[in-house]
């Protein structure tokens, strides 16, 4: 059978994609890219936003309108919004099956069970079947994303994530270690550790484990040049974790850390866990012992009872931090979550869009300011993907930038010198000095 995917939201969705992919193929399914002439469409979904959401919405009519041409066409549809609304999504008529986030190790049995004419449900966990020897189909021949932690125990109150992905459950630390050393071994140079909360992992094994016992140990598989870690949560992130990263530099000197509102009046409201102090402390210490790190968060706006001198402690926050990225959105209701039940949404739509535009604003100008630092330095980069007609390609340093340059789409891969001509509020632009 041939198989399309179309997946939306983070990582995570990415990398549970790889690995439907690759449980289909040793199926003996054929993956494919045109929905056009697909057998069957696995759509993967995301729901921590409603924009997020109604994406799928939006290819299900895309969807339903190939199936009138194709009648044979058979869609699954998986990710948060199936464990959000599953049976809701049963009663549209293009879509023969749904599964959530910890049954996609199963897609091969249910996708046989829906091209038999049966339209089901599967919302069981058999999440440890994601093991290191499940197959995967990477989607990159030199980086690879390994899940080391399901789930969120955080229940922040805006936040579907607890109830889409389940409870924290981290894999043993045996298990994934075999797995970075099988990518070592297929060449794979780049890892990125992924969870909800990736920082902390190990909490539910109580055998010691941590993501930094977990990095000191892949430090061990020499092969692997860059280690990298998301998303870390503020209040695990640990004095140990911090001493582990400035101990080697091949772990990433990218840290997201999502601080969310710069009120702590917003932040009790949240459930964060946190205080604007504590943050900042953080960021204190992370700065003292790896002062070469490149600092990213996110933001939400427009939060059940924001005021102006609110947002004007998340605009005084950002302004003392100076990120390198901020990721902004404005806040909407999700079904199920506390802040929709108890709080109204009650920040006007215009207010939202004023205050995301007006940090939008804000942080272009600090990225502009803080990327001219790195003109006519000469900077360590790996080759990700081809700029579309132009005769260059985008990489990436050990802190997060973008760099484009002019090379072959075959030296994808390659770690470079560049020497950084020109800068912008997003990549830095330059020439290979080098070849590592």
């Amino acid at each position: 059978m041939k198989v399309a995917f179309r997946t939306f939201g983070c990582q995570m969705n990415i990398s549970d994609t790889e690995a439907m992919m690759g449980i289909l193929r040793r199926a003996g399914h054929e993956i494919i890219e045109s929905e056009e002439v697909a057998d069957a469409v696995i759509v993967n979904t995301c729901a921590v936003r409603e924009k997020s959401e109604d994406k799928l919405y939006g290819k299900l009519g895309q969807l339903k309108a190939l199936k009138k041409r194709n009648d044979r066409l058979i869609v699954g549809v998986c990710g948060c919004v199936a464990e959000k609304n599953s049976t809701e999504l049963l009663t549209h008529r293009e879509v023969d099956f749904v599964f959530g986030t910890r049954a996609i190790s199963r897609i091969d049995k249910l996708l046989s069970r829906a091209a038999g004419g049966e339209r089901l449900i599967e919302m069981g966990d058999y999440i440890d079947e994601l093991d290191a020897n499940c197959p995967r189909v990477r989607t990159s021949k030199h980086h690879a994303w390994v899940t080391i932690i399901y789930g969120c125990d955080k229940f922040c109150s805006y936040c579907i994530v607890p109830y889409t992905r389940g409870r924290e459950k981290s894999r043993k630390m045996a298990d994934i270690l075999n797995e970075v050393k099988q990518l070592a071994d297929s060449g794979y140079r780049e890892i990125t550790f992924l969870g909800q909360n990736v920082d902390s992992y190990g909490k539910d094994l109580m055998d010691g484990s941590s993501l930094a016992a977990l990095l000191r140990e892949t430090l061990k598989v020499e092969v692997i040049e860059r280690i990298w870690f998301l998303t870390s949560y503020p209040r695990d992130f640990s004095d140990e974790l911090i001493d582990v990263i400035a101990s080697c530099e091949r772990i990433s000197r990218s840290i997201h850390l999502p601080v969310q509102s710069g009120s702590n009046r917003i932040l009790k409201a949240m459930n964060r866990g946190y205080t604007r102090e504590y943050f900042l402390d953080l960021i204190r210490r992370v700065r003292d012992r790896v002062p070469d790190s490149s600092l990213s968060t996110d933001v939400i706006v427009g939060f059940p009872g924001e005021t102006e001198a609110d947002y004007e402690d998340t605009v005084s926050l950002i302004n003392e931090v100076r990120f390198e990225r901020v990721n902004l959105a404005m806040y909407s209701p999700r079904e199920g979550t506390l802040s929709a039940r108890k709080l109204p949404d009650d920040i006007p739509q215009e207010v939202k869009i004023r205050r995301l535009n007006d940090l939008l604003a804000l942080q272009k100008r600090i990225n502009r300011q803080e990327n001219e630092k790195y003109l006519n330095m000469v900077i360590d980069v790996i080759g990700e993907g081809k700029i579309k007609g132009n005769g260059k390609i985008y990489g990436r340093t050990m802190n997060n930038k973008i760099v484009i340059y002019h090379a072959d789409v075959s030296m994808i891969g390659t770690p470079v010198k560049i020497k950084v001509d020109s800068v912008s509020a997003g990549p830095l632009y330059g020439e290979i000095v080098g070849v590592l």
